[in-house]
């Protein structure tokens, strides 16, 4: 029986950006069935483009126009792109239908607006709250505050609960068990045996950096406190490594970025070095395959992509010490907290280890992804839930 899913709140299939465009990208791709067709919007900053339909086989991209705005273009978007597929669905008599939405950004409308439109076509819709956002350090308490209403009204007003981790499905059942929701734990997945297509390309942009293979700690993320790259620059500047430390990450000089300078004078140490954003898949995957450790200072959210492909590319991790993160590394990987020191120690001792006791934090990284995180595994998951729907 034919089936239709739309996937609403990243900003796009194949869109090179983040974590919910790496999902839609990876879960749409690898989902390989010829009688499910998925509608996915794609953001776009050019007006004339807005509603141009791009067909890719059995994925319908819908180019859908919104200004730039900073926090609120995904916002604005978001609620664009839930009227788009209102009205298209109405007009379409569209049938075995499922709306994935991502993330609780507009929650307050799903009971106002959206779930009592889109049931009463028969539209069942699946929320992935994501990570828990109201604990972001860099939002107000205001903010904050609208945040835990926005994903109340989202668990709430929804037909299915999908939890990217398992800490945040135990989150979801307790905080919400008076909702009685249908709750689901469901990975993001990773790729095993990545091949580098051009290499002399990688060499290349290590080389232009000033970086060697395997004499580097590699950190990939976004610019954010969460992050928590104030304490990886505080730590490494205060261990006795001689490698480099390579951070990719789009950052900007803004007030974050003094912070750090006048925080940790990471500029002074000339073992840092902030390479940027890189978004060709080929470099980063290089990146992560001659590192010699990967340091994984992510503080929110549930399971990271980063780190999956960290675990799935890098012989050597190094986690910040989390329930999400040691629910995906376990006993694979080394692990840090704010401690004093503590990921200073981590980076001495991980220097002393044997290229034995390296392969060995290797092969255990892999059985990971092979057993709990491949997008096999990840795509069968959600075949099973969409059936039960």
């Amino acid at each position: 029986m034919k089936r239709n899913v739309i996937i609403v709140g990243s900003r796009g299939y194949k869109f090179n950006y983040g974590g919910w465009e790496t999902f839609v990208t990876e879960l749409v791709k690898n989902y390989n069935d010829d009688e499910t067709k998925f509608y996915i919007p794609y953001l776009t900053f050019n007006q004339e483009e807005d509603k141009l339909i791009k067909i890719d086989n059995n994925i319908e991209n819908i180019n859908l126009y919104v200004p730039r705005a900073g926090f609120a273009t995904m916002f604005n978007f978001t609620i664009k792109s839930m009227d788009y597929f209102l009205d298209y669905c109405k007009n379409n008599n569209m049938e075995n239908t499922i709306l994935m939405l991502l993330g609780c950004k507009i929650g307050p409308l799903m009971r106002t607006k959206y779930y009592k439109a889109f049931n009463s076509l028969g539209i069942k819709i699946i929320i992935n709250p994501d990570g828990l956002e109201w604990k972001r350090d860099k939002w107000s308490w205001w903010i904050k505050q609208c945040f835990k209403i926005s994903e109340h009204d989202s668990i709430k007003y929804s037909d299915c609960v999908v939890c990217d981790s398992k800490a945040i499905k135990e989150y979801v059942d307790v905080k919400y068990k008076d909702m009685n929701k249908n709750t689901n734990f469901i990975a993001y997945g990773a790729y095993l045996d990545q091949k580098v297509k051009d290499k002399d390309k990688c060499i290349k942009f290590l080389k232009d950096h000033g970086i060697e293979e395997n004499n580097y700690y590699l950190v990939v993320g976004r610019f954010i406190p969460e992050n928590n790259i104030e304490l990886i620059l505080k730590e490494f500047i205060h261990s006795n490594t001689t490698k480099k430390l390579v951070i990719v990450t789009n950052y900007t000089r803004d007030k974050f970025y003094d912070h750090l300078i006048e925080s940790t004078r990471f500029n002074d140490d000339e073992r840092i070095n902030l390479v940027g954003p890189v978004y060709d898949q080929d470099i980063l995957r290089y990146l992560r395959i001659n590192a010699y450790a990967y340091i994984h200072g992510h503080s929110a959210g549930g399971t990271n992509p980063s780190l999956l492909e960290a675990l799935s590319l890098t012989k050597m991790n190094i986690l910040y010490d989390i329930s999400y993160n040691r629910e995906v590394g376990e006993n694979a990987v080394m692990y840090f907290s704010k401690r004093k020191s503590e990921l200073a120690k981590d980076i001495n001792e991980c220097d002393k280890l044997t290229n034995k006791q390296i392969d060995e934090y290797g092969k255990l990284a892999k059985e990971r992804i092979t057993n709990e995180y491949t997008w096999d595994i990840v795509v069968d998951k959600y075949k099973k839930l969409f059936d039960e729907l």
